[in-house]
């Protein structure tokens, strides 16, 4: 019997879709292959080069892995009598600013996005402005200045207790909290405060995780505010300002680096496992990067959205 018309037209159908989904297939691959090598090249080129010898990292050509291999790199860089000291500074650094700005962002944003709220939209215009307009240097330092909080911890974390763009985003997720929830809350006699900490602060966890990354990872490579606020208090100085400190004078004296002592200087002196601003550089790198790779993971659970999807059907 010869194959009916609708089942010859159905194989060819069938096959031209295979045929597609293989090319799709093997497109989409090579783009996520090539986007992959692109974001890992650059880490991977600074991770060998921070374990290459500096003098043959000056030469050039090396690409992935270390071509003389050694650690005196990171030798000099955590051989800094202050970096301990400025590592801790930077951890206490991070996690109050991350607090801070959660707890007072969140709660700004929760209040903004009540309806009932007859102030929400003039404060709103507010905080996006400063989006858009910044005062400068100047004027920031004096203020911080004129509120005592120059060679002060508080200078770390008080400018940064609100984020204007964390604000937003924020509040427009608070928006798409189902109402049913607060009402229901307020029909079994919740006041506001416990509406927000039992209710909206739990549904609100994803995105505060992922602001609170991006607050973290700000506040972690930051060492202007340093420079510009606590110079002058060695007890306040931050890992990253302490590194900067090393880099700037690793450039300025070329291959000789004037944190290296004893068996280092000898080491350089001998020709020997010498360092080099580019090593020097991919190494401080490296540093800073670790404690940022090793807390994300923990952190990438939590970028989900519509814990409250099903919760209420309106």
């Amino acid at each position: 019997m010869e194959p009916k018309i609708e089942d010859v037209s159905i194989r060819i159908r069938h096959r031209k879709t295979d045929v597609e989904n293989i090319v799709f297939t093997t497109f989409n691959t090579l783009i996520m292959i090539t986007l992959c090598v692109v974001m890992l090249y650059p880490m991977l080129n600074t991770l060998a080069i921070s374990f290459n010898d500096g003098l043959d990292t000056v030469r050039g050509g090396v690409y992935l892995w270390p071509r003389i291999f050694t650690l005196q790199n990171y030798r000099v860089v955590l051989k800094m009598d202050t970096i301990y000291d400025a590592f801790v500074i930077s951890v206490l650094k991070m996690i109050i600013t991350v607090v801070t700005n959660l707890f007072f962002t969140s709660m700004l944003a929760y209040t903004i996005s009540r309806k009932e709220y007859v102030l929400r939209k003039p404060i709103t215009t507010i905080f996006v402005l400063t989006m858009y307009f910044n005062a400068g240097l100047i004027p920031n330092y004096l203020l911080i200045k004129s509120l005592g909080m120059i060679n002060t911890f508080a200078a770390y974390w008080v400018p940064n207790i609100i984020s204007a763009f964390n604000l937003i985003v924020l509040r427009t997720y608070i928006k798409t909290i189902p109402e049913s929830f607060v009402e229901s809350a307020r029909i079994d006699g919740a006041k506001e405060f416990r509406i927000f900490f039992q209710i909206i602060l739990p549904l609100c966890v994803p995105t505060m995780a992922t602001i609170a990354l991006f607050v973290a990872v700000g506040s972690w490579n930051s060492w202007f505010d340093t420079l510009i606020y606590n110079s002058g208090k060695q007890y306040l100085s931050t890992l990253q300002y302490e590194l900067q400190k090393l880099l700037a004078s690793a450039m300025n004296a070329g291959n000789r680096t004037p944190a290296a002592t004893g068996a280092d200087a000898a080491a350089a002196a001998g020709g020997k496992n010498t360092t080099t601003p580019q090593g020097i550089r991919a190494a401080i790198t490296i540093v800073t990067a670790v404690p940022i790779l090793v807390v994300y993971p923990f952190l990438q659970r939590y970028f989900v959205t519509g814990l409250a999807i099903g919760g209420v059907k309106e």
